[in-house]
């Protein structure tokens, strides 16, 4: 199966949230209705795109946007800082892009947090 940043993202967040049945709260764009909190949603945002005379590109550029979703602002904070040390590792080497960014949504009262991080990888 071909490496992409979404696989890198999933396997590197999965454990801090884990349903205890061998499922995740690691979610693709958006998380299922009444997912239990905390939650992590994410999704690819654009990216460098390396340009080669040969047009064969090896390595890959992606910038992925990560979510943080839970009940309090605390806990919000807590999870995204688990999230960059997470994706910042040198498993991974992600970079982040600026700081992290709080949310509130009053539709559903639940506290958030956003960062967008810059990952290389070969796919």
């Amino acid at each position: 199966m071909a490496n992409s940043a979404e696989a890198i993202v999933f396997a590197a967040l999965k454990a801090l949230v884990p349903n205890g049945d061998g499922t995740f709260r690691v979610y693709p764009d958006v998380a299922l209705t009444g997912a239990p909190r905390p939650y992590i949603t994410y999704q690819a945002v654009g990216g460098q795109s390396p340009n080669y005379l040969s047009n064969n590109v090896d390595l890959q550029n992606a910038r992925m946007q990560l979510n943080v979703w839970a009940d309090t602002r605390t806990a919000a904070t807590t999870l995204m800082q688990s999230v960059i040390a997470a994706l910042t590792a040198p498993a991974v080497k992600a970079v982040t892009i600026g700081a992290p960014v709080s949310n509130y949504e009053p539709d559903t009262k639940l506290y958030g947090s956003r960062e967008d991080f810059s990952i290389w990888f070969y796919p």
